[in-house]
């Protein structure tokens, strides 16, 4: 049976219920972190709550102590029945009236949902968005929120052109991100991605990679892709290989690939 964690309660998925009043569902008004469950364990936890704040902080909105939400996760992981898998932390800003500006005071909505599941490996193609660019400007660009309307008009795009993804352009023409991955280069200098002021969310697994010093920051051309030695795609629950960019196959390096997946694996 799938349970969800709402507001401090265990509720069956199908009798969990949320105000069509909370601004999280009127205007995308929250913020969200999906975290991997490995062998029981949160991982990572205390950078994914980081995040969480400062998205809070961009948007001015509340969220739970560090401490009740990671008992929250317990709790949920104790009745959801799996070992590997994620979990899924959702805060809206909660019910208010109808305006753009938010109260001064809210209750936040607060529920984790999840599945079981192992870390995901895959090879896939991949293609330019025609349709949306990161705007590196905007401080929407560094958080998780709930408004994902542009991902997913590039991943319809992406499918439409028989691809598992796209790669979302900055505003200076240079490669960002995919739909839901952060991005990683072999070159012949190393391994590269692209900065957080180019666009780039602030990734778990990113992060990760970089503090091992595996990784450099640098921007990141469509020529760079097209000449690389290997592409990655990054993120808490998967590692993806691109072997195709607009039809133009990629090359593969097996071993930037063994080093990238030895630090997300630990």
């Amino acid at each position: 049976m799938s349970v969800i964690w709402l507001n401090g309660k265990i509720y069956p998925a199908e009798h969990a219920s949320i105000s069509p009043l909370d601004r999280g569902v009127t205007l995308g008004d929250g913020l969200f972190e999906t975290l991997r469950i490995k062998n029981s364990a949160v991982l990572h936890f205390p950078r994914h709550y980081q995040r969480l704040c400062d998205g809070a902080q961009v948007l001015a909105m509340p969220v739970p102590e560090q401490e009740h939400t990671l008992q929250a996760i317990w709790e949920f992981l104790a009745h959801a029945g799996f070992e590997n898998g994620s979990a899924r932390l959702t805060v809206m800003r909660g019910v208010a009236p109808r305006s753009l500006l938010p109260p001064e005071h809210c209750k936040p909505t607060v529920f984790i949902t999840g599945a079981a599941g192992a870390f995901r490996e895959q090879a896939i193609c991949v293609c330019i968005s025609e349709l949306i660019r990161r705007d590196e400007l905007s401080p929407l660009s560094r958080i998780k929120s709930l408004s994902y309307l542009s991902g997913i008009v590039a991943r319809q795009e992406a499918d439409r052109k028989g691809c598992d993804d796209a790669l979302l352009l900055n505003m200076q023409g240079r490669v960002a991100e995919s739909t839901i991955s952060n991005i990683v280069v072999q070159t012949e200098e190393g391994l590269i991605t692209p900065p957080v002021a180019e666009g780039a969310l602030p990734g778990i697994a990113r992060r990760l990679l970089l503090d091992a010093g595996v990784v450099q920051e640098r921007s990141v051309s469509y020529e760079d892709i097209i000449r690389a030695q290997g592409v990655y795609l990054t993120n808490s629950l998967s590692l993806r290989t691109v072997t195709h960019l607009d039809g133009k196959p990629i090359a593969h390096h097996p071993e930037s690939y063994g080093k990238i997946r030895e630090i997300l694996e630990k």
